[in-house]
């Protein structure tokens, strides 16, 4: 049991700190594919950010993995650890969903509060800073809980690098006791009360965010 405590903590480590990046990058993405930047009427930043998310989202998580893992020294010649190159990777591979989040999130505003802000004299970036953004958060956060969900599972996939996380302790504990089932079965368990939980949480703080709105 012990082994299995061990790996909860290094998996919510890895789901906690990767939802944290990928935010962060999602969001960047999202402007980077609104931007209006342009050189002889090409979006570079828009084509770039755009080009990212469909790589990322046409291709395995696991493979992207291994990628990061072995690339990082062939192509930057830096030596990652298997942690790190497992959290690089989930967060990349979960900014190009966030960026989608985040576009359904401030599409979901009204387009006349971006109106009116604009006719009291507000430039874009205000609107969008002081106006949409503050918003859109109500409609982001409970899909970024959903993200987090998502992450908890995936990040099993870092067991492929020896990363000590749930997958790899069920792993450990089966070549330690030469049980097969057992040792999964215990994770299951371990990775549905991890999800569950978090998915009444958030399906709370999203009620108590309506609650909020109709007061």
């Amino acid at each position: 049991m012990p082994k299995f405590i061990d790996g909860v903590k290094i998996t919510l480590g890895i789901s906690l700190i990767t939802v944290f990046l990928g935010t962060l990058l999602g969001a960047v993405l999202f402007f980077m594919k609104s931007s209006n930047f342009s050189i002889w009427k090409i979006k570079p930043l828009k084509i770039i950010a755009s080009v990212y998310v469909e790589i990322i989202r046409g291709t395995p998580m696991l493979l992207q993995i291994l990628m990061v893992y072995s690339g990082s020294k062939i192509v930057f010649n830096i030596d990652v650890t298997a942690f790190s190159a497992a959290i690089i990777a989930i967060a990349l591979n979960s900014a190009a969903y966030v960026s989608e989040i985040v576009r359904a999130g401030i599409e979901a505003v009204d387009v006349g509060q971006t109106e009116a802000a604009r006719s009291l004299g507000m430039s874009r970036g205000m609107t969008m800073r002081l106006i949409i953004i503050p918003q859109a958060v109500r409609n982001i956060l409970p899909a970024i809980g959903n993200e987090f969900v998502a992450v908890i599972k995936e990040s099993s996939m870092a067991s492929v690098l020896g990363v000590g996380e749930l997958m790899f302790s069920a792993k450990i504990v089966q070549g330690a006791t030469y049980l097969s089932l057992e040792p999964l079965m215990v994770a299951a368990v371990f990775y549905f009360i991890l999800t569950f939980s978090l998915g009444r949480l958030m399906g709370y703080a999203e009620r108590r965010m309506k609650a909020s709105d109709s007061r």
